[in-house]
């Protein structure tokens, strides 16, 4: 299979070109890192509830949802990115997320040791290095590809980070900086110095090649993958992208309480993300359902059938338990770190 070291390139192509790949079901290891910082949305997040696009707008920072799930964060070239893009009928390729994680995050636990930071897995996509989080990891199925997506942190903007997010007053923001530099290490702060980004490609290659064969390397991307990336670009980053899971939420502050008539918002932490979960009570039956959040869902694009599934759905407990355990097996839903009871107790 091929394999690119394209060390700087253009934030849009960061993304592009990795989701280009995967509309053309080739399979490559990409390795890469943005020339200008921006900010990176998961799928399943609402951009509204999660970044100050004020602040971003002011600062002509730009703000791109990626088509794989996880949090939000913000990027720049102290992030080299790997993005391995292989077909769901690879060999290779487990049948089980979880599994698919630990298997090709082992190989990148493995570089950071090389370069002496003790790191090490954590389920079910964390890799942590003295306790502390030092690589991003996600997946993501898109057309009959399977892609993951992580970065080696050699250093990291903890200031701009908690700039961009939105977050109720400053006192917070402060308590979000002060939390971010307890939880997130990188590189420098490990070792006191930054590799050289082709010394950690050239090894974390060597080390998938035992999983997956010879790669074969090249420094720039051909036409057809270019051509494809830009049609990427000319879809994704776009207003109208961006913001397509906050327009499939609810102005619930508009609705009129009546008796029999609640309103349920609520943000609850599961061990395999942050679930913000919105809905209209009425006589003891969800409506106007609306689900985002950090975690990851395959297939993606089953979670807004889900929301459908809810409608009407009772809110008790044990009858909603059964609704979304009957959801999940009809549809083959899997939510590393994620289980139905999750999602009832978003909405209990």
């Amino acid at each position: 299979m091929d394999f690119y070291f394209l060390d700087r390139v253009p934030w849009q192509d960061s993304q592009a070109i990795y989701h280009a790949a995967a509309d053309l079901q080739r399979e490559a290891l990409f390795i890469l890192r943005p020339a200008a910082p921006y900010v990176c949305l998961g799928f399943h997040q609402d951009a509204n509830l999660e970044i100050d696009l004020e602040f971003t707008e002011r600062e002509a920072i730009p703000v791109f949802r990626r088509e794989v799930g996880g949090g939000a964060v913000y990027l720049d070239e102290g992030q080299l990115f790997y993005q391995l893009v292989l077909r769901r009928s690879h060999p290779q390729v487990p049948a089980s997320k979880a599994e698919y994680f630990r298997k090709f995050l082992l190989p990148v636990v493995e570089t950071y040791r090389a370069f002496g930071v003790q790191a090490e897995y954590k389920p079910v996509n964390d890799i942590l290095a003295h306790d502390r989080k030092i690589s991003g990891n996600g997946a993501a199925e898109i057309g009959e590809s399977v892609v993951l997506v992580g970065n080696f942190i050699l250093d990291f903007n903890y200031d701009m980070m908690a700039k961009v997010l939105r977050v109720p007053d400053e006192k917070f923001r402060d308590k979000v900086n002060k939390t971010l530099r307890e939880n997130l290490s990188t590189i420098r702060n490990e070792t006191g110095n930054v590799p050289s980004t082709a010394d950690l490609a050239k090894d974390l290659v060597r080390r998938y090649e035992s999983i997956l064969g010879p790669m074969t390397e090249h420094e720039q991307i051909d036409s057809e993958l270019k051509d494809r990336a830009a049609e990427r670009i000319d879809l994704m980053d776009t207003q109208e992208w961006l913001l397509a899971n906050d327009r499939r939420g609810h102005d619930l502050w508009k609705l009129k309480i009546r008796d029999g008539v609640q309103v349920v918002q609520k943000v609850y932490k599961a061990p395999g993300g942050l679930i913000r979960a919105s809905a209209v009570v009425r006589d003891g039956e969800l409506s106007d359902v609306h689900i985002s959040g950090d975690f990851f869902f395959y297939p993606s694009e089953s979670l807004v059938e889900f929301e459908r599934s809810l409608e009407g759905a009772s809110i008790d407990p044990e009858r909603l338990t059964q609704t979304i355990d009957d959801f999940f097996a009809r549809h083959e839903i899997e939510a590393p770190g994620i289980a139905p009871a999750d999602f009832v107790k978003a909405f209990a």
